[in-house]
């Protein structure tokens, strides 16, 4: 009996592959850190400031500290978006999406080791066709890791110290149709039955992980599915971290 023929996606890729996802490291000539990261037609900057100073709750404890903004730009999408500076407040996906970006970093980074400066780094969504947290996470940590390195040149932190644990790397997984397919553009994500983002160590840690049934409720078996296809994915960007930061 002849196998049955394997889903296509729109792209033309197979179920567990990645969209091309590219990392360019150094892309602004201003900041300590940062990084232009591609994840097919998504795009996102990632810059990573490096500052003297620690939270005033922090202050004395001998501890860094790592956190993270998000926003897109007016025109990322289709349509033109309000800033939301314009609007005069920063909305809920915006605050839940930094919130995320900053808790993944912190997961690969010894506070102490970093002594009591702050690196602060901001994801710029210029272009978006899915997966915009995910690709966040991935270049920020590049952002993060080069703003260290500048740390460490400079006499920021002792050439000794060892801040980075762990890299961390994320990407979108979802059920479409009744399939799991790995890293989903926007024309797959909005038809998804279940929508997962998965964030992860370089040793394949699980950090967080954020699964939806957007339709039908799925079982024991497909979340193992989609953890797989995640684990596999977030272990191709690390690859690629490593090659970017080489």
């Amino acid at each position: 009996m002849a196998d049955a023929p394997t889903p296509t996606r729109k792209d033309g890729r197979q179920l567990d592959q990645l969209r091309d996802v590219t990392i360019e490291r150094g892309w602004s000539q201003q900041a300590e850190g940062s990084a232009l990261v591609s994840f097919g037609a998504t795009k996102v900057l990632c810059t990573a400031s490096v500052m003297p100073t620690v939270p005033r709750w922090m202050s004395g404890k001998g501890k860094g500290w790592v956190t993270a903004e998000y926003a897109m730009l007016p025109r990322s999408t289709n349509e033109r978006m309000d800033r939301e500076s314009v609007k005069g407040r920063v909305g809920g996906r915006t605050h839940e999406i930094s919130r995320l970006i900053g808790r993944s970093l912190r997961a690969g980074v010894d506070m102490r080791a970093l002594g009591e400066l702050s690196i602060a780094v901001d994801c710029d969504v210029l272009q978006a066709d899915g997966g915009t947290r995910t690709a966040a996470i991935t270049g920020a940590y590049v952002a993060l890791a080069e703003a260290i390195r500048w740390a460490q040149e400079q006499g920021r932190v002792p050439r000794s110290a060892k801040p980075l644990l762990d890299s961390v790397a994320a990407v979108s997984v979802g059920i479409v149709d009744g399939v799991p397919m790995l890293d989903l553009a926007y024309v797959e994500d909005v038809r998804a039955d279940t929508d997962m983002n998965v964030v992860a160590t370089g040793r394949g840690l699980l950090v967080e992980v954020q699964g939806t049934a957007e339709a039908a409720p799925f079982d024991r078996s497909e979340l193992d599915a989609m953890l797989d296809l995640a684990l596999a994915g977030t272990a191709r960007l690390t690859e690629l971290q490593r090659e970017a930061l080489a």
